[in-house]
């Protein structure tokens, strides 16, 4: 058999030119394959949270329509990739065949383990929608899917359930990059910071800035503010609407004397959140968007609007060592792994 393009163009079906995220129609058809593909059975479906917010919305927070609106959007577009937010999610599944271009990667058949790529460009099919948790964003099907020759994965730990270890993967990139760039000293603000991705980062954020610095939690639900106090996290921790942007800048203002954040993180899983995030964050600072409902039309403009010169990151899914700078956050806080296994897995 040929070789495909290593980014996954010959299974574009339309519009053609584009890669297979962006494209609206990829070919899941698995009866040939290509010598620089990998076969996965599909066991779990990770769901980004932005994307099952908005599914489950629409779904009137139905299992069985859930179910509905995944199997829907896979026939039409092949792969899951949400048409509302444009997201995806990302999946845990056995190799079931490996492509023999690809022989030399440190890989066998029935190796479990998780794609890193995003499920909007990955060419899935579901024979069976078996489960649907909701309150983890994962779906338990029955089905197989594409793993691209740029793809990336990670084998699952052999010390965690494969369940927790999903969720923490699906979201490695945001405690990864955040490791990069808090500094010793820095003032660092977590919006959604009692969510599944919001933890890591704090826990990364507190390790990163020392005793010198501050690190401050904000989450929408008393639930959300319980998780940051049982981390054993230094953080401090506030329950608040991120969509109102002068209360976020009160409450920061407060806690700083005035000086703001040398760095927020964006993390929640809803739109309306930019302005908040800008204003919480002083002149020269850094805001990182990694929330798939940002509207970056929406940041630019809304920090132009206040006068607010600061950097403006998009969340990158990967960088290197994500996955295993996440798991290890969980081997070393127990407190935040138990948290972990209660609510995620």
């Amino acid at each position: 058999m040929a070789l495909g393009c290593p980014y996954g163009t010959h299974r574009v079906l339309g519009p053609l030119g584009v890669f297979p995220q962006p494209a609206k129609f990829i070919n899941n058809d698995f009866s040939t394959l290509y010598d620089n593909e990998i076969l996965i059975e599909v066991e779990v479906l990770n769901i980004d949270s932005a994307s099952f917010s908005q599914i489950n919305t629409q779904a009137e927070e139905d299992p069985a329509k859930i179910a509905q609106i995944i199997l829907e959007t896979v026939i039409q577009r092949g792969k899951q990739h949400n048409p509302v937010t444009g997201s995806g999610g990302m999946l845990i599944g056995k190799i079931k065949t490996i492509g023999s271009a690809l022989q030399s990667r440190p890989l066998n058949v029935g190796d479990r383990i998780a794609i890193l790529v995003s499920l909007s460009l990955t060419p899935l099919h579901i024979t069976e929608i078996i489960a649907v948790h909701k309150h983890v964003d994962q779906v338990e099907i029955r089905g197989e899917a594409i793993l691209f020759e740029s793809g990336i994965y990670a084998k699952l730990p052999e010390d965690m359930p494969q369940k927790l270890a999903l969720a923490v993967l699906d979201v490695a990139g945001a405690p990864a990059q955040t490791a990069k760039i808090v500094k010793p000293g820095d003032t660092v603000v977590v919006i959604g910071g009692g969510g599944k991705s919001g933890l890591l980062c704090l826990h990364e954020a507190c390790k990163r800035v020392g005793v010198t610095g501050k690190v401050i939690g904000i989450s929408h639900s008393e639930a959300g503010v319980a998780r940051m106090k049982e981390s054993g996290l230094p953080v401090i921790p506030l329950q608040g609407d991120a969509c109102d942007a002068l209360w976020v800048l009160h409450q920061i203002k407060g806690l700083t004397d005035g000086k703001l954040a040398d760095l927020t993180l964006n993390m929640v899983n809803i739109p309306q959140t930019e302005l908040a995030s800008i204003l919480a964050t002083k002149d020269k600072g850094i805001v990182y968007f990694f929330s798939m409902a940002t509207s970056f039309t929406a940041a630019a403009l809304g920090a132009e609007g206040v006068g607010k010169d600061v950097t403006m990151l998009i969340g990158n899914g990967y960088t290197e060592g994500h996955a295993e700078i996440a798991l290890a956050i969980l081997r070393e806080n127990p407190r935040l792994r138990k948290i972990y296994e209660r609510t995620y897995a």
